[in-house]
């Protein structure tokens, strides 16, 4: 389902992603008290534990800013998504609300300090997906945004047959978003050189857990890339 095309396996040989399909979900505007209740905690875990001065020091989260350098990408200006969340929550903002599936699984990226995208699967075209360089001109509109961009080719995008779906790591597309007629969602633990398998693979199976606790549903295998 996801491959890793050849030219960036040469250039980042070490970089891996694990995934999972977790089928049948109920995804809803809210997110309830429970859930609730274990994000604050998981706020109050991460307030405690890091300091946003040192933040960007930590072996984690310094990897994926390596990585945004070697894309020539400033990760001061376009963050990981992991660290932008947890720089939000040390930062005194709330968590963010979108609905139960994409909260929980922020939660697991929150917590893991790795960067999840997680799609609809029945929004992407083609049935594969291609980790791969962004081609010049291609345009994409991510969530949030009020307008596309056009790509440099100097990004790394995740692709399916109709073109980018996400700004690998930190940014997906508005195509393929979870919404409430989500029924099958694709979750990704999206690696960097020197981001270990097991890291990955406990992202993964993090936000699976929470996705089926919260959101119904059954998980998958894991699989690594």
């Amino acid at each position: 389902m996801i491959e890793i095309a050849d030219e960036v396996r040469r250039r980042f040989p070490t970089l891996r992603l694990a995934y999972v399909v977790i089928s049948g979900v109920a995804v809803k505007p809210s997110r309830g008290p429970e859930l609730e209740e274990l994000i604050r905690e998981g706020v109050g875990g991460i307030r405690s534990k890091y300091d946003l001065a040192t933040l960007k020091d930590l072996p984690v989260f310094r990897a994926y800013r390596d990585f945004f350098w070697r894309l020539g990408i400033d990760p001061t200006k376009e963050r990981p998504s992991a660290e932008a969340l947890v720089r939000r929550v040390l930062s005194g903002k709330p968590f963010p609300a979108i609905n139960n599936l994409v909260d929980a699984y922020n939660l697991a990226s929150m917590l893991t300090g790795i960067p999840i995208a997680t799609f609809d699967l029945d929004a992407i075209s083609g049935g594969r997906i291609v980790l791969r360089p962004a081609r010049p001109g291609e345009i994409f509109l991510g969530i949030g945004m009020r307008k596309p961009i056009v790509l440099t080719g100097k990004e790394l995008v995740m692709a399916d047959s109709e073109g980018p779906i996400a700004i690998y790591p930190y940014r997906d597309s508005d195509r393929t978003k979870i919404t409430e007629r989500t029924r099958r969602a694709l979750a990704v633990a999206c690696g960097a050189p020197g981001v270990g398998e097991r890291l990955l693979l406990e992202a993964a199976r993090r936000a699976a857990e929470l996705i089926v606790r919260f959101c119904g549903g059954a998980a998958g295998d894991i699989r690594l890339v």
